[in-house]
């Protein structure tokens, strides 16, 4: 690929784990130093075990291509943040080459190329002529920059005074309105509000689609899915899928969750959680009905659910709900116990309901169920729900004829008509 603006050639970063960076010397630290070596040779030689090299990144090659989108996913610690720091100059490779072509823009974490002592005016101006621009047309840029980040009032206010949030919106506002031709964003958007972070999504948006290069890190699979076209997915500093941007996500959610096989009995009871636990689920079970042999889900077929629940005491239940997440976090059913008025009788100890969907109407796909138990007064108060499970594990509503083809997008099927009119 010529056309690139990225280029990566075998890059790895390798650290050093359990040792301090050692600086210049002064006479406290001698004397320091000496008293130190006075402490138990056991401790020492656990130390020195502890001081192993580990790889942050390891043999990572990729082009990035001019004017495109990307997302890095992964799990923390699979070494985005690094390369990161890596492509913005923060830090350097350890091994292999980085070729950029072009002035980069980088917001890493909160503060980062800001001067506390500056004030926001000033940072400004510093961080354009840091990226070659001229101070006209920094100037140029000036309004719309304080205008995005609302810190007109607190402009000529040394940042160090700063809130965490104006901190943030002008770090941002700088990164992306100095017009670099490569803008590199982390995590930190979940540090703003939601205003802040449609603000900054419909921002970087428009950067991409003025033909800039955007490397977006986060784990907001949904911000992903929708301003990338591709993605990259790190694993334990290695690449371990490249592709279109639906595809890797794909690939990245299958390993997190658990997708068992129609009417087996799935164990929830170590399942991710929340609740007061008077009541809580133990296992489910799910059957597509009137589908195929195998009992697989179909699109505008029947779900049943056969819920075996524990509880303390002998209680009626208002609201008893199972729920269906697409993969990037959007609720698209929820089937409510309080919503058809019916109450759910549980004894002391282990009682089983079950659940039908009578017609789920979904596109082919892979879905997460959320299992949700309540008193729905108790958890307005504050009380809580008894249990709360968001992501219990994945069932596949699979294709059923030729017409649904993967890729035509939308999440619900609908009986429609069409007529040609004259």
């Amino acid at each position: 690929m010529t056309d690139y603006a990225i280029r990566l050639m075998s890059v790895g970063k390798q650290y050093r784990r359990g040792t301090r960076h050692e600086g210049y010397t002064t006479l406290r630290d001698a004397v320091s130093a000496g008293v130190r070596a006075l402490a138990s040779r056991a401790r020492r030689r656990r130390e020195a075990a502890e001081a192993t090299l580990f790889w942050a990144l390891r043999d990572v090659s990729m082009d990035v291509p001019r004017g495109s989108a990307l997302g890095l996913i992964g799990q923390n610690g699979a070494g985005k943040s690094t390369l990161l720091k890596i492509l913005s100059r923060v830090t350097e490779p350890t091994t292999g080459e980085v070729h950029l072509r072009g002035r980069v823009g980088s917001l890493l974490e909160v503060g980062t190329g800001f001067h506390p002592e500056l004030t926001g005016r000033e940072n400004v101006l510093l961080n354009g002529a840091i990226l070659g621009m001229t101070h006209r047309e920094i100037r140029a840029r000036f309004d719309a920059i304080v205008a995005f980040a609302e810190t007109g009032n607190f402009i000529d206010t040394p940042v160090k005074h700063y809130s965490t949030g104006m901190y943030l919106r002008l770090a941002f506002a700088v990164a992306a309105h100095l017009e670099p031709e490569i803008l590199l964003v982390d995590e930190v958007l979940a540090v703003g509000d939601a205003a802040f972070q449609k603000r900054c999504l419909g921002k970087m948006d428009d950067v991409a689609r003025e033909g800039r290069t955007v490397i977006f890190v986060s784990h907001n699979l949904d911000a992903i899915r929708r301003l990338c076209s591709h993605a990259v997915m790190l694993e334990q500093g290695r690449v371990v899928c490249v592709g279109e941007t639906p595809a890797v996500l794909s690939q990245y959610l299958s390993a997190k969750y658990l997708r068992p096989p129609p009417e087996a009995v799935i164990d929830v009871t170590t399942a991710c959680r929340t609740g007061t636990g008077a009541a809580r689920f133990v296992s489910v079970s799910y059957t597509g009905c009137g589908g195929p042999a195998d009992h697989t889900p179909q699109p505008e077929g029947a779900i049943e659910f056969t819920l075996e629940i524990e509880s303390d005491i002998a209680r009626q239940v208002r609201s008893l709900a199972v729920f269906l997440q697409d993969q990037y976090g959007t609720k698209v059913l929820n089937a409510d116990t309080l919503h058809i008025d019916r109450r759910v009788a549980l004894k002391q100890g282990r009682t089983f309901v079950r659940l039908r969907m009578h017609a789920v109407h979904l596109m082919p796909g892979i879905f997460r169920v959320g299992l949700w138990l309540a008193d729905p007064v108790q958890a307005q108060s504050g009380n809580g729900a008894y249990d709360y499970v968001e992501s219990a594990f994945e069932i596949e509503v699979a294709r059923t004829h030729a017409t649904l083809l993967p890729g035509t997008g939308g999440l619900v099927t609908c009986g429609f008509d069409v007529e040609e009119l004259e």
